[in-house]
């Protein structure tokens, strides 16, 4: 069974240790808490007490005929209802407040989390396993912790308020109401633990249904190319079908749970009439006030049972919520920082660039080993030196490793065996966010964000004047297609740059590095998707970007990187041949046969 697969519920029993990491995220809320706590208090006290009141006008007012009593039932029953009204409105303040910000925590501890979590984890998780935990597991705790505790807390007083109150007054009666007490917790036991299956298989199909859509819509346009419509829509209703099937049948269980509570509410009603009644008419034991208290009891009490049961039923189901979300806050990065290295340089989100010190480009390769997960090396026992300033490219077939290596460069992964020295000092001496504020890289399919092409490139240098953007999209010759737009910098590129050609999107990106001025850079096949009069204005881009610069360039149109000051060519995670392009030409070798079989193909 997969990782990221729903089908790794907890069983029914509460996982305190899952529970007590989720109510620290209480501790700051302490305070409004506490206000909730008093005001759940004073309600339930105010509904017990309504009863009473009740009985006080029955059988004062009503009973006896003295109406000269009536004002100060009027006066009680007005400061109830005010006092009804005023921890109502505090009660639901308090819980919303605790709500929004249980709610802002965890998600913020989250997606800090994720932008601490190195690219391997993104290589291995699910988009939508991701965006479950942030919206819907999230929600789910912060609901639970803020109308759930405060409802669990009003239930437990009133069955107690009302428990000691009914034997304070009647002791037979009393026992009378709780006799079916027993038959109540059967029937909630057994249709909670029905409805709470059903809904752990609907926390599960709504996973996949998440991931469903992601897919669906990122991967549209491979959808009416492939014309895979039919499909989708096929095992998107078998999802949504499996999820209806679970929701009716947790409905109907639902459906049938109130009215068997109502029902066995009923019977206690009846045997209180009946019990009551001869108390009143016949035994003169309790007057029809007294009366009415416990007929009002009934009813209260139930309530509140109900209220718990399903309460309790909540925190099941959100155990599994708890479950995930704790799974992502306290995922461990397969990279990470040493605590000493974090002391001196900060983390990614709180970095103390005050210590960074400039990265000059010298990267060496020690005797590094590499393997994804548990398959085979991809390096092995590779060495490689590039002084400052120098062009690297990286040749070879699929598979042969240059992809891996630019991602040690970057850290994204981390060797097996070895180490890589940056300026002559082990990579782990400093910190991720120092070296990745050193890097540029350049995709072969580049990210824009939603925004203007103005917005796009300052992402390089978020503090970059409106002159630096410009003179950067200049420099890469971007400024050129820019400025035929209506709106010049200011368009908006749409999702993912979705209104831009490949080739303007490419040179926006390079425009983004430019203005970042880094010292490494990475371009990885830059040039692979786009026509040969673009490659040509990308080019230039690439010959401006790389001035100064160590840079390291992964290619297959190999016409691309001939002017680069060495080319390595990997096959299977080893160096066979390195040296200039005119270099590996005159040794008629490997990287002889793949230019001039490329060549030939052209």
């Amino acid at each position: 069974m997969s990782y990221f697969e729903e089908e790794s519920y907890t069983d029914m029993k509460f996982d305190f240790r899952i529970w007590k990491r989720i109510f620290a995220y209480m501790k700051p809320l302490k305070k409004p808490f506490a206000i909730g706590m008093v005001a759940v208090i004073v309600l339930a006290a105010v509904d017990v007490a309504y009863p009473l009141i009740n009985r006080y006008a029955i059988d004062s007012i009503i009973e006896e005929g003295d109406l000269s009593r009536l004002p100060i039932f009027i006066l009680v029953y007005v400061a109830y209802i005010i006092v009804l009204s005023a921890m109502v409105y505090v009660f639901i303040r308090v819980a919303g407040k605790i709500q929004n910000q249980l709610a802002y925590s965890i998600r913020k501890d989250a997606f800090e989390k994720l932008q601490n979590l190195p690219f391997s984890y993104y290589d291995r998780t699910p988009v939508g396993w991701i965006m479950a935990r942030m919206t819907s597991d999230s929600r789910n705790l912060s609901d639970i912790l803020s109308w759930g505790l405060i409802d669990l807390a009003w239930g437990f007083l009133m069955m107690i308020a009302i428990t000691v109150v009914m034997f304070l007054i009647n002791v037979k009666l009393a026992l009378i109401t709780l006799s079916v007490l027993p038959f109540l917790i059967i029937a909630s036991i057994y249709f909670r633990r029905r409805i709470l299956k059903a809904f752990r298989h609907i926390r599960k199909q709504n996973s996949r249904i998440t991931g469903a859509f992601n897919e669906g819509i990122t991967g549209a346009k491979t959808t009416k190319t492939l014309v895979l419509e039919d499909n989708n829509f096929r095992d998107f209703d078998r999802l949504t079908s499996s999820m209806k099937r679970h929701s009716i049948r947790a409905a109907i269980f639902a459906g049938l749970y109130f009215p068997t509570i109502l029902f066995i509410a009923s019977i206690a009603t009846a045997l209180v009439f009946y019990y009551g009644g001869l108390e009143v008419h016949v035994h003169s034991a309790i007057t029809v006030g007294t009366l009415y208290v416990f007929v009002s009891y009934v009813a209260q009490f139930f309530e509140p049972v109900m209220q718990l049961a399903n309460i309790l039923a909540r925190f099941q189901q959100a155990q599994a919520s708890a479950e995930r979300v704790m799974s992502l806050i306290e995922q461990k990065p397969d990279i990470y920082d040493r605590d000493d290295v974090i002391e001196r340089y900060g983390t990614l989100t709180q970095p103390k660039r005050e210590n960074w010190e400039p990265l000059d480009g010298d990267i060496s390769f020690k005797n590094v080993s590499f393997k994804y997960d548990k398959g085979e090396a991809v390096l092995r026992d590779f060495n490689l030196d590039i002084p400052r300033g120098q062009s690297i490219a990286l040749v070879g077939h699929t598979g042969a490793g240059k992809s891996t290596v630019v991602n040690l460069i970057c850290r994204f992964y981390e060797p097996t065996s070895g180490e890589i020295l940056i300026d002559g000092r082990p990579m782990k001496d400093r910190s991720i966010g120092w070296l990745h504020d050193k890097l540029g890289y350049v995709l072969q399919s580049p990210h824009l964000f939603s925004g203007t092409v103005m917005e796009n490139i300052r992402y390089g240098r978020l503090e970059a004047t409106d002159e630096e953007v410009v003179a950067a999209a200049e420099m890469v010759e971007a400024d050129r297609f820019i400025r035929r737009f209506d709106a010049g910098y200011l368009t908006e590129v749409g999702e993912g740059g979705a209104r831009l050609s490949v080739g303007e999107k490419q040179l926006i990106s390079f425009a983004r590095a430019l203005l970042a001025d880094p010292k490494i850079l990475i371009l990885d096949e830059a040039t692979s998707s786009v026509d040969t009069q673009t490659e040509q204005s990308i080019q230039k881009a690439i010959d401006v970007v790389m001035k100064n610069r160590t840079t390291f360039i992964i290619a297959h149109r190999l016409s691309t990187i001939v002017k680069a000051d060495r080319i390595i060519v990997l096959k299977d995670g080893e160096i066979i041949e390195s040296g200039s392009h005119e270099e590996l030409l005159f040794r008629q070798g490997y990287y002889h046969r793949l230019y001039t079989n490329q060549f030939r193909t052209t």
